[in-house]
């Protein structure tokens, strides 16, 4: 299988998002990343089911949306209807993960567990036979245009350790700090998406990044 790249609207220039997701239906690019940010699990505050539903309206690729925000079993089903295909929550924000997952489940879409950098990958022992995914972050949550953190490296494969053992077909994404020095170690070393923001819409040419990051991943 081919790693799949995301470029994360986070980064995006805000004025001209038609024209962004315009070039990201036009590239190599196979997802678009979807960052919601409540203000309170995190210290930012992004965009919610609005602007979801405007990006789902013109948006040719899926959408992998992830929820950065507290309670997010309130919300499942809104995002889904926003235009969520791929959802994710984070691990801390749900008491029962079990229940999260398999509800969004059932709502026909892919469901995804988000690691943060400090969380052992040994928490998820018991949710990745269930999950379809799962997020490691790469950097501290809640702002773009942060430093990858060396230490992903390893956790990506004690990630796939549990991957072969209790879910083959898990997917694994990596997002915070990728770009195209870093994505054919992460690629060698078992991740399957890669999500970019500033290496993808902070470059003077947003479409040749996209095919730079996607030709070191699959190298």
């Amino acid at each position: 299988m081919s790693v799949l790249l995301a470029p994360s609207l986070l980064a995006a220039d805000f004025l001209q998002l038609e024209k962004e997701v315009a070039m990201v239906n036009e590239s190599q690019a196979d997802l678009f990343h979807v960052d919601v940010m409540d203000g309170h699990f995190v210290p930012n505050l992004t965009f919610g089911f609005f602007i979801i539903k405007q990006i789902k309206r013109i948006a040719k690729k899926p959408l992998d949306v992830h929820l950065m925000i507290s309670n997010p079993d309130r919300y499942l089903e809104a995002y889904k209807d926003a235009g969520a295909d791929w959802l994710s929550v984070h691990y801390e924000t749900c008491p029962h993960l079990h229940s999260s997952i398999q509800q969004i489940k059932r709502l026909g879409i892919k469901a995804g567990v988000v690691i943060n950098p400090h969380n052992p990958i040994s928490l998820l022992r018991d949710i990745i036979p269930d999950a379809d995914y799962v997020l490691l972050m790469s950097v501290n949550p809640g702002f773009g245009g942060q430093r990858f953190i060396e230490s992903t490296y390893r956790r990506l494969q004690e990630l796939n350790e549990l991957k072969a053992k209790m879910n083959p077909q898990l997917l694994i994404e990596v997002d915070g700090g990728v770009d195209a020095t870093n994505a054919g170690k992460l690629a060698k070393a078992g991740a399957n998406v890669l999500v970019a923001g500033s290496a993808v819409f902070g470059a003077d040419s947003p479409a040749h990044s996209i095919e730079e990051i996607k030709a070191a991943a699959e190298k």
